[in-house]
């Protein structure tokens, strides 16, 4: 039996946060992952995604001004971006390691599951500690369909030696967007499948038809209203892939097949019904404090737990932040209710802040909308891109922002600006005031309010 005051499960960025910070404090601490240390956002998602996009901007940008200057669009050595990624990617779980043994955390590397309330079986070792932390992030959904273990992961695109020539992507989210941008940008042959009437349903549509509009010019095909009902290997090493819309049966065929039909919380394997943790689909369910609501000793943070944040790195950490705290100096502190931005890294990139006005018409809240494509507005002008457009939505009694929608070069930087806007509460009139850097892009959004 080994003891602990914290014992926390998952090595991301929210279980990393937790460790540190209570460790700093003198707390005795744990802590254990069944993958590398580093979590998805460091190893699997974010980072080594961006490194990616990266060379496809290029591509883009070339692209976009033949003939206006610029002679000739570079090709993507897939080789050479791979290794490129490993350079930021492989460092990292020994980094993290360093950084845990220097603090006086002691490190497991199995899977975890409760054998009681504040008890854990990890690997052969019986854990025991005053509080464990979940914090074992999200992983892809289960397809459930015939052949569904056919289809490939977002880990696996990230870490393809060689492109292949076609892929098919099912689900129609911002993974499957962000990585058809990418294999297209590549020279691959792209479709996604989505059973939906629309692509990533959470964000604002009158944008989204935009982003569809953008995708559809890179050659990317994208089938709506079509449930995908098997995936067969074929004799050539090719997959069919049998879909079903209103009309029948549908074939598609492609040389790699992703699931890209959503993530879900990483705690069915916990064993959480021998801890008394109330859990749903949603995650484990928390008070305020992020705190079990059936299980003092057990806290969740990140993509784990069933709260209003969005399953963002930066809300993970934050949730770190805040439950460290908790456990530090006793139940104090919660999660401030803020704008926070999210962003679809396809090229342009489609970023979203606030309330979309399906949200606000159901909140019945007084407001109006500016929504304008703009492709002539200078900055878009000057980077010859056709896709440049905003939705704002200010509230008529106080003049603030209430969401902000945006596709278009850099939107995801640009829609900092709105969040940092929002959360300060500035109307639009002071916006408007401003004296921005220009020509720049954010120049741009005191003509969007």
């Amino acid at each position: 039996m080994k003891k602990y005051d914290v014992f926390i499960i998952g090595s991301g960025m929210a279980g990393m946060t937790v460790a540190n910070k209570c460790a700093s404090k003198g707390l005795s601490v744990g802590i254990t992952d069944e993958l590398p240390y580093g979590g998805t956002c460091a190893l699997r998602g974010c980072d080594p995604k961006k490194v990616l996009i990266g060379a496809t901007e290029v591509v883009n940008f070339a692209k976009n001004l033949q003939d206006k200057g610029v002679k000739g669009v570079p090709s993507v050595n897939w080789q050479d971006l791979m290794a490129f990624k490993q350079s930021f990617t492989e460092p990292m779980p020994s980094k993290i390691e360093k950084g845990y043994k220097k603090n006086g955390i002691e490190m497991f590397h199995s899977s975890a599951k409760f054998v009681g309330e504040n008890q854990l079986i990890v690997g052969e070792y019986n854990i025991k500690a005053d509080k464990i932390v979940i914090a074992t992030g999200a992983k892809p959904r289960t397809l459930g369909i015939p052949g569904g273990e056919h289809a490939l992961t977002s880990t696996d695109f990230l870490n393809l030696d060689q492109l292949p020539k076609s892929l098919l992507f099912i689900g129609g989210g911002y993974i499957a967007f962000e990585f058809a941008h990418i294999a297209a940008r590549c020279g691959a042959d792209v479709t996604i499948v989505h059973r939906g009437t629309s692509p990533l349903e959470n964000f604002e549509q009158d944008i989204v038809k935009h982003l569809v509009s953008a995708t559809e010019d890179l050659g990317i095909q994208i089938v709506l209203n079509t449930e995908v009902t098997g995936i067969t290997k074929e004799n050539d090493g090719n997959y069919q892939v049998r879909g079903k819309d209103k009309d029948g049966g549908k074939d598609f065929s492609a040389a790699a097949v992703f699931n890209s039909a959503g993530r879900m919380p990483a705690i069915f394997d916990l064993d959480l019904m021998k801890a008394n943790v109330k859990f749903s689909k949603k995650g484990v369910e928390v008070n305020e404090y992020l705190q079990s609501i059936t299980n003092k000793h057990v806290y969740v943070a990140g993509d784990a737990a069933d709260t209003n944040g969005l399953p963002l790195t930066p809300v993970a950490v934050m949730e770190g932040h805040i439950l460290a705290s908790n456990l530090i100096k006793g139940n104090h502190k919660s999660f401030n209710d803020q704008a926070m931005p999210t962003v679809v890294f396809t090229i342009p990139s489609m970023a979203s802040v606030g309330f979309t006005e399906k949200d606000a018409k159901t909140k019945s809240l007084n407001f109006k909308v500016n929504y304008k494509s703009v492709p002539t507005w200078f900055n878009a002008r000057r980077m010859n891109e056709k896709h440049y457009a905003f939705k704002t939505l200010i509230d008529n009694e106080t003049n603030k922002v209430l969401g902000a929608h945006l596709i278009g070069p850099q939107a995801e930087e640009t829609i900092n600006l709105f969040a940092m806007a929002m959360n300060a509460s500035l109307k639009t009139n002071q916006i408007k005031n401003m004296i921005f850097s220009y020509p720049t892009l954010a120049s741009d959004i005191s003509h969007m309010v």
